[in-house]
């Protein structure tokens, strides 16, 4: 079981953050397995799928590099620096290319659980994660961002409205599969055998992401540490829901369409934000 020790002080300075860059990458995994969870991803799969197979179809370097970065138990470290507040998808894009080639490969070594192949020793291999991250940003996700960050706020107004009615530990238990509050300060991050780290005087940040199920974990030791979380229910979908006929005659359009959004209970502030 892989936990984090996190201090009073640590757990008062925490907070949400929505990340472009986060936000990309939950894309990318996305494309990489190609599985939707709802009818809004199979609509956006059947877009931009093609064209990212295609990228990668012409480019065999980094789609070893993804299937590298990608692996079963672990993520390369520097494909997903812990996001920062305010931090714009070309400030986090840049930390990504400014990763120092031996690190990158020893990222990659972990998430792949052996050694290196031949192809994946080269010193380019930040600049190739973050030209790619790049095109799935601008291709994917940038045309659609003023929704997508809608959503990530409402969600984030969720959350905290259940700060205040059940306390952090009932946030922390609900973020994603694996995580939980277990009391004496231990944050379970994931099921893992992984070491406990000390998050004292460190920064907690809550990230959440639409393209996911089930998110991850990033640190800047020893400044800085991320949990990244799926959004939940109906905050997750294209936004897209037809008002039945009836429905419609019966409430009128506009109270139809309200009711449609609710199918989970939701704040006026998370109405507007879908």
């Amino acid at each position: 079981m892989g936990w984090w020790q996190v201090n009073a002080d640590t757990l008062a300075r925490s907070r949400f953050v929505v990340s472009p860059l986060a936000e990309t990458f939950a894309c990318l995994k996305l494309l990489h397995a190609g599985v939707a969870a709802h009818p809004g991803e199979r609509a956006w799969l059947d877009a931009h799928l093609p064209a990212h197979r295609r990228r990668l179809a012409g480019d065999p370097v980094t789609a070893l590099l993804v299937r590298a970065g990608l692996g079963r138990g672990w993520i390369a470290d520097f494909l997903t620096p812990a996001p920062r507040e305010g931090e714009g998808f070309e400030e986090g894009v840049a930390r990504v290319r400014a990763t120092r080639p031996d690190q990158a490969r020893a990222d990659l070594a972990v998430s792949l659980g052996g050694p290196l192949p031949a192809d994946l020793d080269r010193d380019d291999l930040p600049a190739r994660a973050a030209a790619l991250l790049e095109d799935v940003w601008t291709e994917a996700v940038r045309p659609d961002w003023d929704r997508r960050r809608r959503v990530l706020e409402a969600d984030v107004v969720a959350r905290t409205a259940r700060v205040s009615r059940g306390g952090w530990a009932a946030v922390l238990d609900a973020l994603r599969p694996g995580t939980r509050w277990l009391g004496d300060g231990r944050l379970q991050i994931n099921a893992n055998p992984y070491p406990p780290r000390d998050l004292s005087g460190a920064e907690l940040v809550l990230v959440p992401v639409t393209a996911q199920r089930r998110g991850w974990v990033s640190w800047e030791e020893p400044e800085r540490y991320a949990v990244v979380y799926p959004c939940t229910g109906v905050l997750a979908d294209d936004g897209v829901r037809r008002v039945p006929a009836a429905l419609g005659a019966l409430l009128g359009p506009a109270r139809a369409g309200v009711l449609t959004l609710l199918g989970s209970p939701m704040s006026t502030s998370q109405l507007v934000g879908v």
